[in-house]
C-alpha cells in the first residue's frame, strides 16, 4: 500500500473536522453529552466504515486502531468544552467546515479505492459514500432527510473532486498533489454552490 501514510492523514483530518460538524449540530439540536459524542463518532467515522467494508478491509480500520476513534471522540469533546462558543457561530464556518471534512474524506475514500485496486468509476462513486456517508447516518440519528438527498452539491462536489484526483493521478501527478487537487475542487464547488444557490434540476 504506497500511498498509506497519506490516506491515513487524509483520513485523520477529515475525521477531526467532521467530528467537530457533528457534535456542533448534535449541540444545536439538544441533545446530551452521550448524544453529541455519539453524534460527532458517527459523523466521522460512518463513511469511513462503509468505504472499509465495501473495499473488503473487515474489520473496518476505525475498529482495529485507536488514532481514528481517539480523533474522533477529541473534535467531541473540543465542541463540548467549547459548546457555548460553538452556539454562536454562524452557519457559514459551519458549512466551511463540513465542505472541508467532505472533501478530506472523500479524497482518502477515493485513494483507498485506488489502493486497492478498484476502478476510477468505483474510486469516484466510493469518495461519494465515504465523503458524505457518516452525515447521511447522522441525519438519520437526528430524524431529518439525510443531507445528500436535500443538498444538491454535497455528493456532487464529491464526485467532481474525486473525479478530478482520479484523472490527475491518470496523468501521472504525484499522489499528494493529485489529492490537493481533488480536494480543493470537492471543498470549493460545495462552498461556491452554497454560496450561489446552485441547484440540480429538478423533475
Amino acid at each position: 500500500m504506497t500511498n498509506r501514510w497519506l490516506v491515513t492523514t487524509v483520513d485523520l483530518a477529515g475525521t477531526f473536522v467532521l467530528a467537530i460538524h457533528g457534535a456542533s449540530v448534535a449541540a444545536a439540536a439538544g441533545l446530551d453529552l452521550l448524544g453529541i459524542v455519539i453524534i460527532a463518532i458517527v459523523s466521522a467515522m460512518g463513511g469511513g466504515i462503509i468505504r472499509d467494508l465495501l473495499v473488503g478491509e473487515t474489520p473496518p480500520e476505525a475498529l482495529r486502531h485507536w488514532p481514528l476513534i481517539t480523533v474522533a471522540l477529541a473534535g467531541a469533546l473540543l465542541t463540548i468544552l467549547f459548546v457555548q462558543q460553538v452556539r454562536t457561530i454562524p452557519e457559514g464556518p459551519l458549512i466551511a467546515i463540513d465542505a472541508l471534512g467532505l472533501s478530506l474524506l472523500a479524497v482518502a475514500a477515493a485513494e483507498k479505492s485506488l489502493d486497492y485496486r478498484l476502478t476510477p468509476i468505483a474510486a469516484i462513486m466510493m469518495a461519494a459514500i465515504g465523503g458524505c456517508g457518516g452525515g447521511a447516518m447522522r441525519d438519520v440519528l437526528l430524524m431529518q432527510i439525510p443531507a445528500i438527498l436535500r443538498a444538491d452539491f454535497l455528493a456532487t462536489a464529491a464526485i467532481a473532486g474525486a473525479a478530478v484526483l482520479v484523472v490527475s493521478r491518470r496523468s501521472g501527478l504525484r499522489p499528494v498533489w493529485a489529492a490537493w487537487a481533488g480536494g480543493t475542487t470537492c471543498c470549493l464547488l460545495r462552498l461556491v454552490a452554497v454560496l450561489q444557490g446552485w441547484h440540480l434540476p429538478h423533475l
